[in-house]
């Protein structure tokens, strides 16, 4: 199957799946659709890239699946004038997506090959407002002032507040926790004036935080 024709049905799939789910914003599905998802996937996986599945990617990571891309980002409640945070680049699909609904995305990743990758995928679709850069993410971003929203993909074992002074009056943070059983769950961390006010979510599928750079990759 050609890939222009693997896109359409792809997402054709996509788009019922979360329909289905309830998921209706319109801004949403159309920067999803805008942005193809076998150009974030190997070749090997391309046939893959649109099912609710993880896929794997460089470095010994993994791609969530677009239905949970598009529940976080439903979560995020992104606007157009937004300033976005994205702890954990992987295969860049998320931030891509974000971009089409934020004026800036900044997206880091301990791996280098990994924001690399993503770069040139960014430059491929053409999206200025999104940055890719290697950065221990577990230290926050200082220096880059202040963020309307932020999500990580990497599990915190406590409440992350190294990013309460960067996050806006009324922003929010998306976070998953590692709970006692080892697996993590994603949580809506909304900050009122200096503390986080934590609402629980779902399971997700992310690893805990590496601390530091990956120095081989």
């Amino acid at each position: 199957m050609n890939v222009r024709l693997l896109e359409k049905e792809g997402f054709a799939g996509l788009f019922l799946r979360l329909r289905a789910e309830g998921v209706d914003d319109k801004a949403l599905l159309t920067a999803l659709e805008q942005t193809p998802r076998t150009v974030f996937v190997s070749a090997a996986h391309s046939d893959a890239a649109y099912q609710d599945r993880l896929l794997p990617i460089d470095c010994g990571g993994f791609a969530e699946s677009p239905d949970l891309v598009a529940r976080l980002l439903v979560l995020l409640q992104i606007e157009k004038g937004h300033r976005l945070l994205d702890l954990g680049t992987g295969s860049g699909f998320l931030a891509a997506v974000a971009a089409r609904l934020a004026e800036r995305v900044l997206t880091v990743d301990r791996y280098k090959t990994l924001v690399q990758l993503a770069q040139q995928r960014f430059a491929h679709l053409g999206l200025g407002n999104v940055i890719a850069r290697q950065a221990d993410g577990l230290k926050g971003m200082n220096g880059e002032g202040g963020f309307d929203r932020i999500i990580a993909t990497c599990a915190f074992e406590s409440m992350p507040r190294q990013f309460v002074d960067q996050l806006a009056s009324g922003g929010v943070m998306l976070a998953p926790f590692l709970t006692d059983t080892g697996k993590a769950r994603m949580a809506r961390l909304t900050k009122i004036g200096s503390r986080f006010e934590r609402e629980d979510l779902f399971e997700v599928p992310y690893l805990p935080f590496a601390p530091g750079l990956a120095l081989a990759l």
